[in-house]
């Protein structure tokens, strides 16, 4: 519900759920705004500098939570498998594997009952994070999807789930973590931990908020995948509805202070040489480069383009098939699982991890193929990263179950953390097996599924990568061995594969693109990769929507997406607004506001007059309506006398004979006149309005007449600024004159951002009913409008670009018609006007 809108689902499954409007177009009239009040260009190129030191901050604690999280994940990995290998070996000569399996089930298990623990204390924390980080983004407001007990969880639980041997990947939930982060070290403060607080009022708004996010996001990005380019444009294409410039600059210096901090960590720690820079991200997937002693290697060729569109289109038909089961598995869980207590989702969570230990274990025992280990070794790179890189992959040789110079190709790929089993795809020299190739593809692709949806923190980055990389392996071994293609780089196909079921499941292009480049740290790699994700994109395209927009869908999120389409354009302003609006007046009394605060679910209400033709009647014995007419009349003459100055400063253009005309006009008008005059040209013939005083609360039995009459436009005032007013006693009595009713800065009404108080919580028995709240210095007198004839590309176009979240319609005289929230320019609703358009015509 958005502004009091409710918002149809087309399955009867899908939640509804409240979803807040960020309020991105807040605002405050400039003399109680402190913050911008009287600054200079020093004290502005301070307030620039903070946000700038703030950004480096930001990197810098994504980059910590993602080495916190790598150096337990790899903790906890190494102490399983090395428990499990030790047990495997001695139990396969005395026939105990039974009891090596049992161990294997203990170690997942606890970690995985830790992580659903964990997602129990903030269900937010479940998943990847990214759909939830987008609608934010988009302007959504996910409840405690930034809190400081969402990114603890979050960290804990996704080094929990990886350690427990679920297909997930710790590189998703990297991205919700640093939004968490940027979201919260600007406020200096903390819901869950109220005793830290700094008098910090600065950057206590949506919209700064969101830039952090943004920021954060993109931090998150690039510790994950070593890509800061890729997470500035992760953060452009997949997230945020408005950019600017400084924004981008802000972006891409947080990226790179995160990957600096990482990298700078991590090299450290694994080669014990500080500044050394060799591990710029949690995922390497090392250099790809073909052995000096085959001559014929190539990375790739013209005539393997061929071969990369077709995977690109197999890869765009498998992810659209993922997201296809995966759909279905979400709503079986919503109509199944998540109505029931909250211990069955932990059941959900260790069946799938008992299934998935299990399958592993008996898949290496039975379907493995003991390989021959090959004799070539990359010792001849002169590369430091390289050496290191293929020291990596040969000592993630699994040999379980197999004599001494072989190795078991089923376990090295299923018994190795993800990021070993990629990197033994991309650059291992020894073969794997087809027929093993093809049931770690099938078994991977089925339980990452159904992973991919349960209350454990979980990514889905690297399982499609591993996934794909079998697929594309597995083609690379089909066309040397069938067709003769003996130029074939292996590394090369298992790479493109990976981008292309990667690109069928989440639909990213330019980001996703840039990410695997950086990743890859080999240019050449840029425009196979290119062509995959696109294909792979416009294929899966044809049957579904990405995984991350099917989960937004799944949750009843009115996201906008960055274009309507051509149709749209039949429809109109007039045709999509909201005709039935909740509004206040300039002066209105305390029982008003209080009765529409608690029958309205709005977040913003427009501030107006009504045009009455027997005012002077109404002014003689009505305080409150005499301060409202008053407030119109003012308006009014204000906008007369600026039409008036532009007027006579027309005055040198003779050519203009309707100009000289208005200037004579206004010169021989005499003051009494004039506002007789404007009264008369700003009336509509209405029949007569209904004797009701402003301080009358919107009722149902209104008559048709009585809910459409005109009404002046003069600026719109949030919910949480009308609430912050009761709460703080700003009003005045009607024997005194509104200039006795109490101020409040800036900082007092950003005070309690951003969890502002609830009307229903208010003890507001202290404050006479019959006073009076002056609302017009804190209302937004110049908020965006639109025309009622405009076309609904612009609307969208305007409120999209500008991060708008009420957009009122008002027409040629200035009266306020209708409203605009996100819910009326969502996808669904649009569709829905059309077709009554279409029936109409």
């Amino acid at each position: 519900t958005i502004l009091g809108e409710t918002h149809e689902e087309e399955d009867e499954i899908l939640p509804r759920k409240d979803y807040e409007s960020l309020d991105y177009d807040r605002c405050i009239n400039d003399p109680y705004l402190e913050i911008l009040e009287g600054m200079d260009n020093k004290k502005a190129q301070r307030y620039e500098a903070v946000k700038w030191v703030l950004v480096f901050a930001i990197g810098v604690c994504t980059g910590l939570v993602g080495l916190f999280v790598d150096f337990f994940v790899r903790l906890f990995t190494q102490l399983k498998f090395r428990v499990v290998q030790s047990s495997v070996e001695e139990c396969t000569e005395k026939g105990c594997l039974a009891l090596s399996l049992l161990e294997l089930l203990g170690f997942n298990l606890t970690f995985v009952f830790l992580a659903s623990l964990l997602v129990l204390i903030q269900p937010v924390a479940a998943g990847s994070g990214i759909p939830e980080i987008k609608c934010y983004l988009n302007g959504v407001k996910v409840p405690g999807v930034v809190r400081l007990r969402t990114v603890v969880c979050k960290a804990m639980g996704v080094l929990f789930s990886v350690a427990g041997g679920l297909f997930v990947g710790k590189e998703g939930p990297m991205i919700h973590s640093g939004a968490v982060v940027g979201a919260g070290l600007p406020q200096f403060q903390s819901i869950s931990l109220r005793k830290i607080q700094f008098n910090f009022p600065y950057f206590r708004s949506d919209r700064d908020k969101r830039d952090f996010v943004s920021a954060g996001a993109a931090a998150g990005v690039a510790a994950a995948f070593g890509a800061p380019i890729g997470g500035t444009l992760f953060s452009l294409e997949e997230g945020s509805s408005f950019w600017n410039q400084g924004l981008t600059w802000k972006v891409l210096f947080c990226s790179m202070a995160a990957t600096f901090t990482l990298n700078f960590f991590r090299s450290g720690i694994h080669f014990g040489s500080w500044g050394s820079f060799q591990l710029p991200g949690l995922l390497n997937f090392g250099e790809f480069k073909c052995s000096e002693s085959d001559k014929k290697c190539h990375l790739w060729t013209a005539v393997d383009l061929g071969f990369f569109i077709l995977m690109g289109i197999v890869g765009g038909l498998l992810g659209a098939t993922f997201n296809c089961l995966n759909k279905r598995l979400a709503k079986y869980r919503m109509r199944n699982v998540h109505p029931k207590p909250k211990l069955v989702r932990v059941l959900e969570s260790l069946l799938v991890s008992l299934t998935t230990t299990v399958v592993v274990f008996v898949a290496s025992m039975v379907l493995g193929e003991c390989r021959q280990m090959s004799s070539s070794r990359h010792s001849g790179n002169d590369t430091l990263s390289l050496q290191d890189i293929s020291e990596d992959v040969n000592s993630s040789i699994k040999t379980f179950f197999c004599p001494n110079e072989t190795y078991n190709d089923m376990a090295t790929l299923f018994f190795n953390p993800q990021e070993s089993a990629i990197l033994q795809l991309f650059h291992q020299d020894g073969t794997f097996s087809p027929v093993t190739l093809s049931l770690f593809f099938l078994l991977y692709f089925l339980l990452s599924c159904w992973t991919y949806g349960i209350s454990v923190p979980s990514g889905l980055f690297v399982p499609s990568l591993l996934c794909g990389a079998a697929f594309g392996r597995l083609v690379a071994n089909l066309l040397k061995s069938y067709i003769g293609l003996d130029h074939i780089y292996s590394g090369t196909f298992a790479l493109i594969g990976a981008a292309a079921f990667l690109g069928g499941v989440v639909r990213m292009t330019i980001s996703l693109t840039v990410i695997l480049i950086e990743s890859t740290n080999e240019i050449t790699y840029g425009l196979p990769i290119m062509i995959t994700l696109m294909v792979a994109k416009w294929t899966g395209d044809f049957f579904n929507k990405g995984i991350y927009d099917i989960h937004v869908n799944l949750r009843g999120v009115p996201l906008l997406e960055w274009e309507t389409g051509v149709e749209m354009d039949k429809l109109r302003a007039s045709d999509i607004m909201e005709p039935n609006l909740t509004y206040v007046y300039p002066h209105t009394r305390i029982q008003s506001l209080v009765s529409i605060l608690r029958t309205t679910v709005h977040h913003a209400f427009p501030v107006v007059t009504e045009n009455r033709g027997n005012e002077r009647e109404f002014m003689k014995g009505n305080q409150l309506i005499s301060n409202n007419i008053k407030f119109k009349k003012s308006s009014i003459l204000t906008r007369a006398g600026e039409q008036r100055k532009r007027s006579q400063s027309m005055k040198s253009y003779p050519s203009s004979e309707l100009r000289n005309m208005c200037d004579e006009h206004i010169a021989t008008e005499e003051p009494p006149e004039k506002e007789d005059l404007l009264q008369q040209m700003l009336e509509r013939r209405y029949t007569p309005y209904p004797n009701l005083y402003p301080d009358q609360s919107p009722s149902e039995e209104w008559t048709m007449e009585e809910r459409f009459r005109p009404l002046t436009f003069h600026g719109l005032i949030l919910r949480s600024q009308l609430v912050t007013l009761l709460d703080r006693g700003v009003c005045y009595s009607e024997s005194q004159s509104s200039a006795s009713q109490p101020r409040l800065s800036h900082a007092e009404m950003s005070e309690d951002y951003p969890r502002y108080p609830d009307i229903h919580d208010l003890d507001l028995t202290l404050l006479n009913p019959r006073m009076i709240v002056d609302v017009t210095p804190y209302m937004n007198p110049s908020p965006f409008t639109v025309s009622p004839n405009t076309h609904v590309s612009q609307v969208f176009n305007l409120f999209r670009t500008m991060g708008l979240r009420h957009l009122p319609v008002v027409n040629a005289v200035g009266e306020v018609v209708g409203i605009i929230t996100r819910h009326n320019l969502t996808h669904e609703f649009l569709q829905a006007r059309l077709r009554q358009h279409y029936q109409t015509i």
